[in-house]
């Protein structure tokens, strides 16, 4: 009898449909789908906005199954755009419905800021998952400057430089669990 598969919840910080962020997360789950299974959530579009007053023992049925969704996950990998210097409000807004839980906390994560610049954004995202008790280390987090050149539209890491950076990221992500 096999074992299961490790589950990882990968999160795209861009709601444009097959972006970048999209397509190496995609591309990750093919590198690692021999023995994990992957979840690629793109629905941040339909979290609510955060709301204090609705983060009660019964938050809002969706907020409920994004937050089971990295509950039963083994890890999670976010990828994001950065958007005017900062995180797309749409991830921060999922970020914020999770800091009065520990969904994250010491939980694998691995973290990529895919973007024009992304210095700004990458280092935000750090900081809130440093907040969140996520584990992460320099080996499981990425910075990708200049994604739209590094990337094509089918999803082909076109910069060598970049797939061995995401093979790197791949590995040491892939270390926390085997």
């Amino acid at each position: 009898m096999t074992s299961p598969k490790i589950k990882i919840l990968a999160i795209s910080g861009s709601t444009r449909s097959n972006s970048s962020n999209f397509k190496i997360l995609k591309y990750i789950s093919n590198c690692l789908e021999s023995k994990f299974e992957i979840e690629i959530f793109e629905n941040l579009e339909s979290l609510p906005h955060f709301n204090p007053d609705l983060d009660t023992e019964n938050p809002p049925k969706e907020i409920s199954i994004f937050r089971n969704k990295i509950i039963n996950a083994d890890g999670v990998i976010i990828c994001t755009p950065e958007y005017v210097f900062s995180l797309p409000g749409s991830l921060k807004n999922a970020l914020e419905w999770c800091v009065s839980t520990t969904v994250f906390s010491n939980k694998n994560t691995g973290l990529i800021t895919a973007s024009a610049s992304g210095e700004m954004g990458h280092e935000q995202l750090l900081l809130i998952m440093k907040t969140l008790e996520a584990k992460f280390d320099e080996q499981t987090q990425l910075l990708i400057q200049g994604v739209r050149g590094k990337v094509n539209d089918e999803g082909k890491i076109v910069s060598e430089g970049t797939a061995s950076a995401l093979q790197n990221f791949i590995k040491n992500f892939e270390s926390r669990f085997l």
